[in-house]
């Protein structure tokens, strides 16, 4: 059953046993740092390297600070998913890190969705406005959930100044939590 350690999180996944989604932890930096490198550079085919996110050999200072966080999805002790969330400022946060392995995508098991919602429950819970995220175009199955879960593209000039734009962002989203 998945459980998570943010707060009003009520979701269950009835078909997945030993799945869990906690915040994040040291023992597993090594594991989540194989998990992204790898879904970016063999699966999706991206020149994106360690050097390109230092974040992820710092992601206590880096993600940790203020209204800021990261989770990840465990199944046993198995890193299967991560996402983040960086304090901008002004009520806001950029949503960086999002990534699940293939083996666990979909609806049926509904991992993205649990993981977005924690960050999502959150965010509510520390009265965050508004959440945006820069993504790249190769990642269209993440465009359509974004958008499913209200998200609305935004030209990159109406982002907030304190929005941390990673080198190849090429799309961006904005969801406004006080509708």
């Amino acid at each position: 059953m998945l459980e998570s350690t943010s707060p009003n999180f009520s979701d269950e996944l009835s078909n997945i046993q030993n799945i869990q989604i906690i915040t994040y932890q040291s023992q597993y930096q090594a594991a989540i740092i194989k998990l992204i490198l790898n879904i970016q550079q063999q699966e999706f085919g991206l020149p994106i390297t360690l050097k390109d996110q230092r974040d992820l050999l710092d992601i206590t200072s880096f993600y940790q600070q203020g209204n800021g966080n990261f989770w990840i999805a465990l199944d046993r002790e198995k890193v299967i998913g991560t996402i983040a969330a960086i304090d901008i400022g002004n009520s806001q946060l950029a949503l960086r890190k999002m990534f699940v392995d293939s083996k666990y995508r979909g609806k049926e098991i509904g991992l993205g969705q649990h993981l977005l919602n924690s960050l999502l429950n959150w965010a509510r819970t520390r009265n965050i406005s508004d959440i945006y995220l820069g993504t790249v175009d190769v990642f269209q199955a993440a465009h359509k959930f974004y958008e499913k879960n209200g998200f609305i593209r935004i030209h990159q000039l109406v982002l907030p100044p304190g929005f941390p734009r990673m080198t190849g962002d090429t799309t961006f989203y904005w969801l406004n939590l006080n509708n």
